[in-house]
């Protein structure tokens, strides 16, 4: 079989490698064939070169056929031959030549042979080369494979069979008889989107075309019997024989007029099937650019401009140039000098990347902070262009650059000094002067050393510069000055701007994960990176807030600050992780930006709920708290549901046994698991039958989609302990570890519930969750004392460990012990005999066991009550 395959391979070879010349002039006739080319020539042009071609194509082939060999078996033998080792098919066909008597030679003769036979096992013939590049070094087979595919694209087989009708015709002309003299088309320009026009499918209609809009005429014959006559444009050119096709004058030769929209008018061809068209030029109106409000600026120094702009096909570019205005500047201090030549600030306008450009509102969005002009009275132009090559311009605005406002002293001289220095080379000597005596003696007055150590770098370099030759270069200006903005946040900051960078870079990562589609692994990996980088920030402004009270003071009295709690953080983030794995990434890219904003200006509240007063294991006592009552309120959910579903109406009489449950929280209490799941955090203290429910989740929804709903919810609660595992505090005891294991076996519950809600089996998701609950009230007794026991005196342990909600309830909703412990130590009835009230539930459970119209499954879940009771 191998050399079989061989022989085919070399019949291939030879047939290419003799035949490739004919088939490469085969594929170009059959090419110009099917383009038509033949109708565009005369009939004697047409048969010269159609012999010439005729002449080749047969010289090709008694080309091929003179060098082409039938391959010979032979030949494919020792072509298989040559590729294997030891070449084992000539071994085979070998006889000894010497030592046939011997038995010892005999026997090595033949285990050679039977070596070189096993190696022919798993022959496998070579393949063929095909390669022409040594014979065709010109590539004139692709040149020839690239115009059969144009002529099968752009023209077809069919065109094959005109050849005939050149024949009958006569001559080239008879082909054109029947069409028509001229032809018209009329392409607006590109950037207006308009479509090319067909101009002899509108003859005698009035055309609106915009201004510079291509006019193509096309004449057919060179009779002269057509006159073309045009007031919109002189022509701008006449491709063809002829004379042209002037205003006014005779119809060209057969050729090609071409001429543009300039104003209105008319464009007439007169004589036989002539036209005529009158032409109303649309003029392309100049773009306009206005401020759409205010310029805000940021706490860090960016600056946020809305302008809205507005064009009449689209704008293409615009500019924000910011210039100074030296007549209002307060020339004092180290603005005496004069400034050293500095160029005007040219920002690109932000353009919209997705719909229409013809009119838009955007913002600028930019941080000046580090030029020079920061606080100075500058005027600010915007100016937009569109593809025309038109420009529009706002009206001047003048205002002081914004950039970062600092508010330490010491920091504040250092920029000011900055600035002096970049202002004018000139101010070199005194800037030093001045910042020596700042740092002069800094004991007790610059409390980061490192900032100090930059600052006095600053200057030694900046004196050495004034000593060279020449002064102070503008190298050495632009080196001190970001050595002095280095410095400057060193001050103002402290260690703050490391954690603060951190939290950026982490939303920038999750910013860019949001645009490439991350993995569910890589955005809860993201987002654990945001969460802590954003827990050092929080901490760390708390610790600098309590250090300063002064400058955060003054940083409240110019109104940069904004007051948020760690709940609302953990909210949003939350929900941008949802958004996130449900593909939802315009919603996520849209939230993350508010947080973003949220945290540009922050203050650490002091004693309100979840802020930095609580410690990180107060913080996870409050979300498991915050689990177990979603969780709760799930479990009620489904409770009713699988009332309903068995025996509608059932709940009508009996909202009173369920209200009271979860701290009087009952029905109401499970809507806020829905919202948990989605990422914020639910209404407590909800009452009602049905407030907050989403449609198909209500006592009586039957089908899947209230129990994939369900099992939706289940999943998020799942997540969230997940997410909630992962930061758990207290390890390392053995209580620490009875948490973990009671609230990861709280998850693995969860998780059999979650695939009972899926599989409609409401009895079986009941149970799960009951066994979810206990395990997390015993993760967070387990959490409580190992917390406890981290917190030293006993004294402490209810405000670090036992601390219920700020409305003093424990996560059942009851009030909470005098000791502060988790749970109550109160009645849970307060007034009434417990002991009768559960005897009445245990009759009342009984007395539906017994009830044969009620479902089994509903009588299987009451039974496995009783019993555990």
């Amino acid at each position: 079989m191998a050399i079989l395959l061989t022989r085919a391979g070399l019949l291939a070879e030879r047939l290419v490698r003799a035949f490739w010349p004919f088939w490469v002039l085969l594929l170009m006739g059959l090419s110009a064939l099917m383009l038509g080319l033949p109708a565009a020539l005369a009939l004697r042009l047409f048969q010269a070169i159609a012999g010439l071609w005729l002449l080749a194509a047969l010289g090709a082939l008694w080309f091929g056929l003179r060098r082409f060999r039938w391959p010979a078996r032979a030949e494919a033998a020792d072509r298989l031959d040559r590729t294997l080792p030891g070449r084992p098919l000539a071994a085979l066909s070998d006889s000894q030549a010497i030592g046939n008597a011997d038995p010892a030679s005999k026997a090595v003769w033949e285990a050679h042979r039977a070596r070189m036979a096993a190696r022919l096992g798993n022959v496998r013939a070579p393949e063929p080369d095909l390669r022409l590049s040594r014979l065709d070094r010109f590539g004139l087979r692709y040149i020839a494979l690239l115009f059969f595919m144009i002529g099968i694209l752009f023209g077809g087989i069919g065109r094959v069979g005109d050849v005939g009708d050149l024949a009958v015709a006569g001559n080239g002309r008879g082909a054109l008889a029947a069409g028509p003299g001229w032809e018209g088309w009329a392409e607006p320009p590109a950037y207006t989107g308009k479509p090319s026009l067909y101009l002899n499918d509108l003859e005698g209609e009035a055309l609106a075309l915009p201004v510079g809009t291509r006019i193509t005429l096309r004449f057919y014959g060179g009779d002269g019997a057509e006159r073309l006559s045009e007031t919109v444009s002189p022509p701008v050119g006449i491709a063809g024989g002829g004379d042209g096709g002037n205003t006014g004058r005779n119809a060209p030769e057969p050729g090609t007029a071409v001429f543009e929209v300039a104003r209105s008018g008319e464009i007439e061809i007169a004589g036989p099937g002539g036209a005529e068209w009158r032409v109303e030029a649309l003029a392309d109106q100049p773009p306009s650019v206005a401020l759409a409000g205010p310029m805000k600026r940021e706490a860090r120094g960016k600056m946020i401009q809305p302008f809205t702009a507005k064009d009449d096909y689209g704008i293409v570019s615009g500019t924000a140039t910011f210039r100074l205005d030296l007549d209002a500047v307060e020339r004092r201090y180290g603005l005496v000098a004069d400034p050293d030549p500095r160029e005007a600030i040219t920002l690109d306008l932000p353009m919209p990347i997705r719909g229409s450009r013809a009119e838009f509102t955007e913002e600028l969005v930019d941080d000046l902070s580090k030029h020079p002009w920061v606080g100075l009275p500058v005027e600010m132009t915007l100016s937009v262009e569109d593809a025309a090559g038109q420009k529009g311009e706002s009206a001047p605005l003048r205002l002081s650059l914004p950039g970062r406002r600092f508010f330490d002293p010491l920091a504040r001289a250092v920029i000011e000094q900055r600035r002096d220095l970049l202002w004018a080379r000139a101010n070199g000597e005194r800037v030093g002067q001045i910042l020596r005596a700042v740092s002069h003696r800094p004991d007790g007055f610059i409390r980061n050393e490192s900032g100090y150590l930059i600052l006095r770098t600053a200057i030694r370099r900046l004196e050495a510069g004034l000593g060279e030759e020449g002064g102070l270069s503008q190298a050495v200006q632009e080196e001190v000055a970001d050595a002095l903005w280095e410095a400057a946040l060193l001050f103002e900051e402290g260690s703050l701007a490391d954690a603060r960078e951190r939290m950026e870079r982490a939303q920038e990562r999750l910013s860019e994960a949001m645009r490439n589609g991350a993995s569910k692994e890589e955005i809860e990996a993201l987002m654990q990176e945001l969460r802590e980088a954003t827990r050092d920030y929080l901490r760390q402004l708390a610790e600098q807030q309590q250090a300063n009270p002064d400058r955060q003071n003054a940083q409240n009295q110019q109104g940069e600050s904004q007051e948020i709690t760690q709940d609302q953080i953990q909210a949003m983030l939350d929900r941008i992780q949802e958004l996130m794995e449900q593909g939802r990434m315009a919603e996520a890219q849209a939230l993350m930006e508010q947080f973003n904003q949220m945290m540009q200006n922050l203050q650490v509240t002091q004693n309100g709920k979840g802020g930095e007063g609580q410690s990180p294991g107060q913080q996870a006592m409050e979300g498991l708290k915050e689990t177990l009552r979603d969780q709760q309120g799930l479990s009620d959910q489904a409770f009713r549901d699988l009332q309903e579903r068995f025996n509608p109406g059932a709940n009508a009489g009996e909202n009173a046994g369920n209200e009271g449950q979860n701290g009087g929280q009952g029905r109401g209490q499970s809507h806020e698991g829905q919202n948990r799941g989605q990422g914020g955090r639910g209404q407590k203290g909800q009452k009602g039958s049905g407030e907050g429910r989403q449609p198909g989740e209500n006592g009586g929804g039957e089908g899947s989609e209230a129990q994939q709903s369900l099992a939706e919810r289940q999943r998020a609660l799942r997540e969230q302990l997940g997410r909630q595992l992962g930061n758990l505090p207290g390890q390392g005891s053995d209580e620490g570890r009875a948490a973990r294991e009671a609230l990861e076996g709280a998850a693995e519950a969860m998780r059999r519930a979650e695939e009972a809600l899926r599989q409609e089996d409401l009895a079986g998701a009941l149970d799960g969750q009951a066994e979810a609950m206990q395990g997390l009230r015993e993760g967070l007794r387990n959490l409580g004392e190992a917390l406890a026991q981290q917190q030293g005196p006993p004294g402490k342990q209810g405000e670090a460990v036992g601390k219920a909600d700020q409305d003093g309830r424990d996560p059942l909703g009851r009030q909470s012990g005098s000791r502060g412990n988790v749970g109550t130590d109160r009645q849970l009835l307060q007034g009434e005999d417990v002991y009768r009230r559960a005897q009445k539930l245990l009759d009342e459970i009984r007395r539906r066991t017994g009830e044969k119209q009620r479902p089994k499954v509903e009588r299987d879940y009451l039974k496995r009550l009783l019993d555990q009771f």
